[in-house]
């Protein structure tokens, strides 16, 4: 008989419980420590204590690793690429509970005492008593997908299937994607050395809800991109006293921000899906401390969802939502001048971040420009964010004949979208899946766009130079603290799918996973669609039985 490791339901849950057990929050040392540890897991595992060479860390910055564990069959060329995250967010929200986050059978049975229970929302409460949910910080989102990785990598090399897998866990999905974006030239790399062909990129993530009281189970052939224009406004500083002096940066940004937020010229609609309308994610003025100067110096984040659209696309309708947003905002500020009797500071322009560098390099030099950028860059204590909008204050500071004026911008990070809806082996994978979930006399259902934002954006990438270059030319981080891999993503080419377990309420303190989908259901489902890629789907009926 042979022995597994991660073969029955209990064993999956005691793998998934040591997982989540190892707190790997965004940019903290538990998420540098994550890889290491796993690696050591799988070397548990004799494919991998005979292979070792197929087990491989890659530096994704800061501390951090990204893991693949390539099982081989040594007469197999065709691979599926197991993808899934380890970071999670973070756990403040658990209040005093916040200790047990990462202990999910003891959160969970701690939850069920009177003073716990009774401050739950009735549904959480109502599945807490089913106890067919185990809770905790990435139960859901998405250790369990690693498990169920790890449970396919043990019986496929145990089993010998005909097929290669290339388990592929990364971190910081939940912040940049660092950790997908360095592993994206990795995985070519390991096609190219092992003479692979990539047949498919199944990620693992949590099927997700459409609304508070949806409890369909979903199956994603696609992932949503999203976007992040942004702007610095420009103003003009004065004293409070002297208010028609200068104009203030707030007074700028509240045109295009009322403008951005809802606006339907950015909803993009597909196969039947939509995507959700745009909001700002920040906006703020750049002064450090009180005074009585005016604020002439603000910044904006807006958040933009994408299906078709490319970078370049949503930058010319930015760039058209900020012109007319400009000029309302000068004819208001037209009609105060004359009830006032003042001249005024001047209309204000629109740029592109692009043009303000072509400026500032003619101006300044290319040496200047560079110290300058530099010095926003060197704070460690600023994110690819802010570091973005500071290059562009720096520039503006030192050319402000160009003021008044709103810069528009890209901020990192970038997800473009993928589908592959139409793929004929996706389609006919989702038929057989929705036949294996009827064996537990369950249905799922197929949303052709993942509406969590996934790593699956950085794969499978089809555009020609022009639909990225906008981003490129328009990020003041790009090539310095932030890139993606355009050209590597281009032929990373395979059909994406997400399938995964049950779960709700990702991101929050009541985050949960449904038992008998993750340690039940999904171990047959996956296993039933690796094999399908080898096995003819008429012999499968019994698979998924």
């Amino acid at each position: 008989m042979k022995n597994y490791l991660w073969g029955t339901p209990s064993t999956l849950r005691s793998l998934l419980c040591e997982l989540v057990s190892w707190d790997s929050r965004t940019l903290t040392e538990g998420e540098c420590a994550f890889a290491p540890k796993l690696e050591g897991k799988l070397k548990e595992l004799t494919y991998f204590k005979d292979n070792p060479e197929r087990l491989e860390l890659h530096d994704a910055g800061l501390g951090r690793h990204a893991v693949t564990a390539l099982y081989k069959h040594p007469e197999a060329t065709e691979t599926i690429v197991l993808m899934s995250h380890f970071d999670t967010v973070w756990t403040e929200e658990y209040g005093v509970l916040e200790p047990l986050a990462f202990h999910p059978e003891e959160l969970t049975k701690k939850l069920l005492e009177p003073k716990h229970k009774k401050d739950l929302p009735d549904a959480v409460r109502i599945d807490l008593e089913t106890g067919n949910y185990l809770f905790g910080r990435g139960t859901m989102d998405m250790k369990m997908g690693i498990a169920l990785h790890m449970q396919l990598i043990e019986k496929a090399s145990i089993e010998k299937w005909p097929i290669n897998l290339i388990l592929t866990t990364v971190p910081d999905e939940e912040v940049n994607s660092a950790g997908m974006r360095a592993a994206v030239t990795e995985l070519v790399r390991i096609r190219e050395e092992q003479g692979l062909t990539y047949k498919l990129f199944l990620n693992s993530e949590p099927s997700f809800s459409q609304n508070p009281t949806d409890i369909a189970e979903y199956i994603y052939s696609g992932t949503i991109g999203k976007i992040m224009p942004a702007a610095l406004f420009y103003g003009k500083e004065t004293h409070v006293g002297e208010p028609m002096k200068g104009m203030t940066a707030n007074y700028i940004a509240s045109y295009l921000t009322q403008r951005m937020e809802w606006n339907e010229l950015f909803r993009e609609t597909d196969l039947g899906e939509s995507t959700p309308l745009p909001v700002s994610l920040q906006q703020k003025d750049l002064k450090l401390q009180y005074s009585t100067q005016t604020p002439y110096r603000a910044v904006a984040l807006y958040n933009v969802f994408l299906m078709k659209r490319t970078a370049s696309e949503v930058m010319d309708l930015f760039e058209q939502v900020a012109i007319e947003a400009m000029s309302t905002c000068n004819d208001s500020y037209k009609i105060i001048c004359e009830r006032e009797q003042v001249k005024g500071v001047g209309e204000v322009k629109v740029l592109r971040y692009e043009q303000l560098l072509d400026h500032a390099l003619i101006k300044l030099g290319a040496e200047e420009v560079e110290r300058l950028k530099q010095e926003a860059l060197n704070n460690d204590e600023w994110d690819d964010r802010e570091k973005s909008l500071r290059i562009v204050d720096n520039l503006m500071i030192q050319c402000q004949e160009l003021a008044p004026a709103t810069i528009l911008l890209y901020a990192p990070p970038y997800y473009p979208a993928i589908n592959s809806s139409n793929d004929p082996l996706v389609i006919q994978t989702i038929e057989l899946m929705k036949k294996a979930a009827k064996t537990f006399n369950n249905t799922v259902e197929q949303i052709h766009y993942f509406n969590g934002i996934c790593d699956l954006s950085y794969v499978n990438y089809e555009d020609d130079a022009e639909g990225w270059a906008a981003f490129e030319s328009n990020t003041p981080v790009w090539g310095d603290t932030y890139s993606i891999p355009f050209t590597e993503m281009a032929q990373l080419k395979a059909p994406v799918l997400n399938v995964g377990p049950f779960g709700k309420d990702a991101h929050q303190r009541t985050e949960r996973l449904h038992v008998d989908s993750a340690f039940v259901e999904m171990p047959v489902m996956l296993e039933t669609l690796v094999k399908s890629m080898y096995v003819p789907n008429e012999s499968l009926e019994t698979c998924a039985g």
